[in-house]
Parts: C-alpha cells; sequence; structure tokens
C-alpha cells in the first residue's frame, strides 16, 4: 500500500469549507444579519475544531454545538467567539458553560432555573437564547408556555435573555406552508418577549433559510450542512463538498466466469474478470446497503463493487484492467472527476447526506486536512 494511502481516510479540504462558509455569510450579511456555522457532531463527521477555525477566517462570527460538552471543547481548542449550547440533560451542571462564556439555550422555566442557578453559584451572569417551538414540535417550549417562560427570564437577574430562536422544519422544500406558519409563530413569540422588556436578537434559519429565506434571517442565521458543501435545496448552489472518503488497493486476483463473490454469493462473474480488494467496510462507514448498487472510482474510472460490503472489505470489479497495489480508491468525493458523492450514497439507501458525512466519524478512520495553514 502507498504510505500516504491508510486502509481508509477521510479528508477535509478546508478551503472549500471556508469558500461554503463565505457565500453563506455573504448571503446573511446582505440582510445584516450574522453568521453562526454550526459545528455539533464533530463538525459533522468532519472535526469540529478544525471546521471552526476555518469558518471563523471564512466570515462566520458565532459557533454552534448541541451539548455543553462539545461547546467546552471548543473553548479548551483555544476558540473565543460566541458558542451557543442548545440541548444537555436534566442532570447538566450548567456552571462550567457560565464560567467560560458559553451561550446556552432554555426551552422551559425548569431549565431556565438550573442555567439561573448554576451563573448564581459562580457568581457571573449567564447568557441565554429562550427557545419557542413553532411547530417542529422537538426541543422549545410550548406556545401556551411562553409568556410564563419570558417573564421568568426577564425578571431573573442572574440571566441576559440574548436571543430568542426556534428550528424551521421543512426549509429544505421552498414554498411549503409550515415555513410561512413557523414565522407567523415566531413573530408573535417575539411580541411577547419584546413586551415583556426584552431586547433579544432573533435567529430562526438555518442551512435551507440561509439560502432561500433571506427575509427570515433576522439578526443570525444557523447554516449547518450547507457549510460542508451539501446543499439541502432543490435548487443548485455553488457549495463545494468538504469531504472525501478513501481508501488503496490490497490485492488483487483474477477470476474465471462462474466464480461468486462475497458472502452469499449475491454476485456471479459473467466473465473472467480481475478483482481489487479494498480493505474498508461497514466498520468504517460504507453502509451494507449499498451492496449490489454502489460504484467506487478507480485507476481512473467509475466501478461497480461485486458483491456484498463486509465489515473490513469490499471487492471491486475491475475487468480486464489491473490497478497496481495502493492504488487510491475514492469511495466518495466531491463529484469533479466523475466519482460517487455523499448525495449519491444517501439517495441510494433512502436517506440524507447529512447522516453520511456524520457517520464518518469512526475508530479505524484517519482524518487529514488540507488548507489548514492559511
Amino acid at each position: 500500500m502507498s504510505p500516504d494511502l491508510p486502509r481508509a481516510e477521510v479528508v477535509v479540504d478546508l478551503a472549500a469549507l471556508r469558500h461554503n462558509v463565505a457565500l453563506l455569510a455573504s448571503r446573511a450579511a446582505v440582510s445584516g444579519a450574522a453568521t453562526m456555522a454550526v459545528v455539533k457532531a464533530d463538525g459533522y463527521g468532519h472535526g469540529a475544531v478544525p471546521v471552526a477555525r476555518a469558518a471563523l477566517q471564512a466570515g462566520a462570527t458565532w459557533l454552534g454545538a448541541c451539548s455543553l460538552g462539545e461547546a467546552l471543547a471548543l473553548r479548551e481548542a483555544g476558540l473565543t467567539a460566541p458558542i451557543l449550547a442548545w440541548l444537555d440533560l436534566p442532570t447538566t451542571d450548567f456552571a462550567p458553560g457560565v464560567a467560560a462564556d458559553v451561550d446556552l439555550a432554555a426551552s422551559s422555566r425548569a431549565e431556565l432555573a438550573r442555567i439561573a442557578d448554576a451563573a448564581r453559584r459562580i457568581g457571573k451572569r449567564a447568557r441565554v437564547h429562550l427557545k419557542i417551538d413553532t411547530g417542529l414540535s422537538r426541543n422549545g417550549c410550548p406556545a401556551a408556555d411562553w409568556p410564563a417562560l419570558v417573564k421568568e427570564a426577564a425578571g431573573e437577574p442572574d440571566v441576559e435573555v440574548v436571543a430568542i430562536w426556534s428550528h424551521l422544519a421543512c426549509a429544505d422544500e421552498p414554498g411549503h406552508p409550515s415555513i410561512d406558519q413557523q414565522a407567523e409563530r415566531f413573530a408573535a413569540a417575539y411580541e411577547i418577549a419584546r413586551e415583556a422588556g426584552l431586547k433579544p436578537l432573533r435567529h430562526l434559519a438555518n442551512s435551507a433559510a440561509t439560502l432561500n429565506r433571506p427575509d427570515l434571517h433576522f439578526d443570525l442565521v444557523r447554516p449547518g450542512i450547507a457549510i460542508y458543501g451539501l446543499n439541502p435545496n432543490p435548487e443548485p448552489e455553488d457549495l463545494r463538498p468538504v469531504m472525501t472518503f478513501r481508501s488503496s488497493v490490497v490485492l488483487t486476483k483474477r477470476i474465471r466466469a462462474g466464480e461468486s463473490v462475497s458472502y452469499g454469493h449475491t454476485w456471479t462473474a459473467q466473465r473472467d474478470t480481475t478483482l481489487a480488494l479494498v480493505p474498508t467496510g461497514y466498520a468504517d462507514g460504507v453502509p451494507r446497503t449499498l451492496s449490489g448498487r454502489m460504484e467506487v472510482w478507480l485507476h481512473g474510472k467509475r466501478r461497480p463493487v461485486a458483491g456484498r460490503v463486509c465489515m473490513d472489505q469490499l471487492v471491486v470489479d475491475c475487468g480486464d484492467d489491473e490497478p497496481p497495489l495502493g492504488a487510491e480508491v475514492v469511495l466518495f468525493g466531491d463529484g469533479a472527476r466523475g466519482e460517487p458523492t455523499a448525495r449519491e450514497w444517501a439517495d441510494k439507501i433512502g436517506t440524507i447526506d447529512y447522516e453520511i458525512v456524520t457517520g464518518m466519524y469512526r475508530p479505524r478512520i484517519l482524518r487529514r486536512y488540507l488548507g489548514e495553514d492559511v
């Protein structure tokens, strides 16, 4: 195997990420909004800290994390930009977050009380974003409970209400009636907050709405998947996929027509052919459900995978070609050469590309960054 090709590797192109963030931040800036780069789930599988640094270099001024632990890891890496953490357990101690200047989300009076208690214990005011459920019916305060939450937050001396926010359910379906309905509910929640004496920022727009609903940009947008170059909208955008997943050839062999390949013998050679063995499989993020419908980029062209994807390996049908040992195998990339993409994988197995790239955080996969030094 070539020394620069490990058994499985994710290559993260930070120049592409900077391009995407700059595009999104420029769209937001036209509306007067700042940009929060969402780097939860280890930067959607790309590596939260390098992604966060690149995003801030490219025009983002906020960072978004899911858990307080994720936010604190960014602080420990030396990142000083505002960070919002929005979903934790009832047992979470918010004091380290308050101490580290992490903004915290509250979706209920009980959650607000726990944040305020943490602030009192360390003698520092907490920065809070109140979340209203406008129709996604996940996290967020129900509309019936919103006035009480807002009133309590406005009267809590250990809390500064920085913003109110919500999340869109169908922004990736332009024209879906729920988008305007959620916007109307968000506007009503904002008025209630203002009537209580608050002057909060507002943020609602995810990646899709950042691209297709400038009227919903408000003060801050929160792009996630789009910063990684994956387009949530049906219309094309100048986004560049950031992740490439690759491996290499470790063995080739010639088999005769009639010989079968891999578990279950679901694939049988119709002619004499050359097989290339690739040392990566479903333990490394290749969905087993792609068996029988997957191709890779190898030795200058797309080639089909023969038989079932195994835990540690897969087999490529190379016909009469014999790629050299150590030859690069691109499982998915940006598609520029004709190689498969994360979106192609997702479409074939009935999921979304978010799941594909986020699932690439695996113990045996090395991660390498391009464009880290700027």
